[in-house]
């Protein structure tokens, strides 16, 4: 079992950056791959960030693939997700997900979720 607690939204002007923190409990954090989704109102929930266990390996939506940076701390039990360049179409209620087994872009496929941060770009 594992809880999910996102933190670090808010609202930011366009061009600014910010960093999202997923804070974990549970003992084999390190086991899971994380990731980040985003869901904008009226829009379904889209993929924006994974990372494998080991933080070897990472993948982005194309999206943001350039302005951002997902990365995590084993020992902290915290995975984070930096964005730059933010842009007014970056506005969503972004969530974190955790999942056993291999990396995969569809929401359908993770496990555990947190309870989601706001961000909110203005132009």
């Amino acid at each position: 079992q594992v809880q999910l607690v996102e933190s670090g939204g808010g609202l930011v002007q366009a061009g600014g950056s910010l960093r999202l923190s997923c804070a974990a409990s549970g003992r084999t954090f390190s086991s899971y791959v994380m990731a980040w989704f985003r869901q904008a109102p009226g829009k379904e929930r889209e993929f924006v960030a994974a990372i494998s266990w080991s933080g070897s390996s990472t993948y982005y939506a194309d999206s943001v693939k350039g302005r951002s940076t997902i990365s995590r701390d084993n020992a902290k039990k915290t995975v984070y997700l930096q964005i730059h360049s933010l842009k007014p179409e970056d506005t969503a209620v972004y969530y974190c997900a955790a999942k056993t087994g291999p990396y995969y872009s569809d929401y359908n496929r993770y496990t555990y979720w947190g309870q989601g941060t706001q961000v909110t770009v203005s132009s």
